[in-house]
């Protein structure tokens, strides 16, 4: 790569007389079904990540036979992030995908980016940054392997079934160290992977960190009510109040998905995300092509959730479905009513999670506030490879204070959980 800021090309590594390796500078140039056989495979359990750990490592295990799908791996959602203009070498995300070969054939693939910012990734590292380069160091380009703009934990090394993943695994671990090389980043950041990849990709040589989201868990629940039934009285009374407020100013709540999504819908969405994006970041990532790309290609996978006032929509969420999870995105609103955002974006969400036997609503980065809306502290992971052992060592130490400190605020939030006890009031 002669100019990483110039024209795109592959850049050729070698892992083994096996295995070759390459970075693509367009998830258009690898098919569909090459990249969702890695992305989303259906291999004889729903988690294979164990597989990819030494024997005797610490890991979880599940023997349900479910395929899991995840829509923000995807190439449907890759495409649309490059092809609307959102993901690309002029806003700092200039795709650099990793690709694993055996016999010419795709065996893995990391979603990777060279960034030149760190804007859009959730996981903060700007601290590094401004330390490194006071210090005379140049943290700019760094690669970045993740989901452009989305805090959604999910696989980020990805691999077909059927190889020997250990292998397949470790040959992409260091093929993001050797592009960082070739690309003369300072670093390379594995953001919201699975916890067995943070493990494997350990005993790489990657640092590990450590976040925190709230999630909701659905315990088999036919009904909100039954959901609402598990909440002590105050919080209870206060959720059943929230939600009658919310509409009380003749706001009608839809749901939306697949060809529901019509482009007049589209529009008012974007309308939201905009004025909200633009207050919060001062520049919104997505594009409104996006949104077209994502409606025309993964409509099954969308859950607009709308409030209507006055013959007009005035406020909406977007949600991607997974197998088990529904995951929730962005929110905006061009008409501001008390509590309309909580019913909106989150209990609308766990009705729609329970309606559809979904195990688990993710609702985005940050919010304490969802603790007393039912979702619990949540760890989320990430793995660093940083290249100067002086910046390497600083981190190092940092990261193992911020783990400590991860640990005990989430067993502190997860005490205020607004569940009953043993002596609570049934409803």
């Amino acid at each position: 790569m002669h100019d990483v800021w110039g024209v795109a090309h592959k850049t050729l590594l070698m892992a083994s007389p096996e295995i070759t390796l390459e970075a693509v500078p367009s998830v258009g140039d690898i098919s569909p079904a090459d990249w969702d056989a890695c992305a989303n495979p259906k291999p004889q359990r729903a988690s294979d990540l164990d597989s990819l750990l030494p024997a005797g490592s610490s890991g979880s295990s599940c023997a349900d036979l479910k395929p899991v799908y995840n829509p923000f791996v995807s190439h449907a959602f890759f495409l649309a992030a490059e092809d609307s203009g959102s993901a690309i070498a002029r806003t700092g995300w200039l795709p650099r995908h990793l690709v694993a070969k055996v016999d010419d054939r795709i065996a893995g693939i990391v979603p990777c980016y060279l960034k030149s910012h760190s804007q859009g990734e959730y996981v903060f590292d700007r601290g590094w940054a401004d330390a490194y380069e006071r210090a005379g160091g140049r943290y700019y380009p760094k690669l970045q392997a993740s989901v452009p703009f989305t805090p959604a934990s999910g696989p980020r090394l990805l691999i077909r079934d059927g190889v020997d993943r250990e292998e397949i695994g470790s040959a992409l671990a260091s093929g993001l160290i050797a592009l960082c090389g070739v690309s003369k980043a300072s670093s390379a950041h594995v953001t919201f992977a699975r916890e067995d990849e943070w493990r494997f990709l350990a005993t790489h040589g990657f640092l590990q960190r450590t976040d925190q989201q709230f999630h909701w868990h659905n315990q088999g629940f036919a009904t909100f009510d039954d959901f609402l039934a598990t909440m002590n009285s105050r919080h209870r009374k206060g959720i059943k109040r929230e939600r009658r407020e919310a509409v009380a100013a003749g706001i009608t709540i839809h749901r939306l998905t697949g060809k529901d999504i019509t482009e007049d819908a589209w529009d008012a969405f974007f309308d939201f995300y905009m004025e909200t994006g633009s207050r919060k970041w001062g520049r919104p990532y997505l594009t409104r092509k996006f949104f077209s790309l994502v409606g025309d290609t993964m409509a099954e996978d969308v859950l607009l959730v709308m409030a209507k006032r006055g013959g007009r929509w005035i406020a909406g969420a977007i949600n991607f479905i997974g197998s088990d999870t529904l995951f929730g995105r962005n929110w905006g609103a061009i008409e501001h009513h008390p509590f309309l955002h909580f019913e909106v974006c989150y209990y609308q969400a766990i009705d729609f999670a329970i309606q559809r036997g979904l195990k688990t609503v993710e609702a985005g980065a940050q919010g304490e506030h969802k603790i007393a809306r039912g979702y619990l502290p949540q760890t989320t992971y990430s793995a660093h490879y940083i290249a100067d052992p002086d910046l390497r060592r600083a981190i190092a130490d940092y990261l193992k204070r911020e783990r400590a400190y991860v640990a005990e605020a989430g067993r502190e939030l997860a005490e205020a959980a607004p569940f009953r006890k043993g002596g609570d009031e049934a409803p």
